[in-house]
């Protein structure tokens, strides 16, 4: 049976603390910005004696970790920088990485001037997961006082001899005192690297900035640059739009070519239907042709224009007033079958012989 909290998606009751006994979250799940780092050193309780690396990495007792320092600049913070302070917090099975970073005022007179503040480049140090503890101002050049003040048992950075301050190695005393342990660069990447990058595109990423809002001002930009590269924004924007309208008329065309290929399609396939049709209903054996037979049939049968001659039925035809005898002969006169009628001199002649037969006609009445 489903509780009230369980069908509602509610969590359980309790207090964070019992919650976490209770029902523990994933490892992997970052609840805090800096979940390992601390802003105040992790004091050992047990005594400080001097570790050699064979026992670092036999291992070492829980509440005695391998304290391993780390120091830099971190400015621009990368995968880099992530990848040489993982190395160091994996050089011994149980370690506490502590990292140093170098103020601003120190780092702009033994170095050069840097993009992040000291407190953005303390605060991106804090957000990695294999940092334990952020020591700030940390010293260009670790001093024996330094390290015991720590309680260092090694120093971890690239086996590069790193030449500042008036020293070829600012690590030699380390090395010679064996505390140096070497880490392994990334290739590709590095803080110099990211600053040439930018320096080489730098026209690319003004003109970014000053469409999005940027003025020439903040961006160290004069006057002459600031309208060229906003001329160069506007010729990019008609180009895009050029594109875009060359892309949307290709998929019109092609929408076009594809619709007049299904209506040539559906067109053939409707006009042999047609055809079909057409043979079936006026060829030679179609239905038109039978309808036209029978109907002429039917208007012969019914027709009332015979043949003088022929009945309906094919018997001879008689009038029905009155019925001639065969002794008596039509005309009054006999003419041979073969003779031919002369015909009258003059109309007068003609008006005569017509009268003739009239009055014939009266006689045999």
């Amino acid at each position: 049976m489903l509780s009230h909290r369980q069908v509602n998606n509610e969590p359980p009751a309790g207090t964070m603390e019992e919650l976490e006994h209770t029902c523990p979250l994933p490892r992997t799940t970052l609840r805090e910005p800096a979940i390992f780092a601390g802003e105040k050193s992790c004091e050992c309780r047990a005594p400080h004696e001097k570790l050699t690396i064979t026992q670092a990495r036999r291992g070492t007792p829980v509440d005695r970790p391998v304290r391993v320092y780390a120091d830099g600049i971190f400015d621009l913070f990368h995968s880099g920088h992530a990848r040489a302070l993982m190395q160091a917090k994996n050089l011994f099975p149980n370690t506490y990485l502590i990292v140093g970073v170098c103020s601003d005022d120190l780092t702009h007179r033994y170095k050069g001037f840097t993009v992040m503040t000291e407190d953005e480049r303390y605060e991106a140090l804090r957000h990695c997961r294999y940092v334990d503890e952020v020591v700030r101002d940390a010293p260009w050049t670790l001093s024996p006082e330094f390290l015991e003040k720590h309680k260092i048992d090694f120093v971890a950075h690239d086996d590069i001899p790193y030449s500042s301050a008036g020293s070829e190695d600012v690590y030699k005393h380390i090395k010679e005192a064996g505390m140096f342990v070497p880490t392994q660069r990334t290739d590709g990447i590095s803080t110099s690297d990211i600053i040439t990058r930018i320096v080489r595109d730098y026209d690319v990423y003004a003109r970014r900035n000053l469409q999005r809002g940027y003025t020439a001002r903040e961006l160290n930009v004069s006057f002459i640059n600031e309208k060229k590269y906003r001329l160069q924004n506007q010729v990019d924007r008609m180009k895009e739009k050029v594109k875009t309208v060359e892309e949307r008329s290709k998929h019109f065309v092609y929408k076009v070519e594809e619709k007049s290929h299904d209506l040539i399609l559906k067109w053939e396939e409707k006009s042999r239907e047609f055809i079909g049709n057409f043979l079936e209903l006026f060829g030679p054996d179609g239905a038109w042709q039978m309808f036209q037979e029978r109907s002429g049939r039917m208007l012969q049968a019914l027709s009332p224009y015979q043949s003088p001659h022929q009945s309906p039925r094919g018997t001879p035809s008689s009038s029905p007033t009155r019925e001639r005898s065969p002794s008596r002969s039509p005309s009054p006169t006999r003419r041979w079958p073969f003779s031919k009628p002369s015909p009258p001199s003059s109309p007068k002649g003609a008006s005569a012989s017509i009268s003739s037969m009239s009055e014939g006609d009266e006689d045999e009445k």
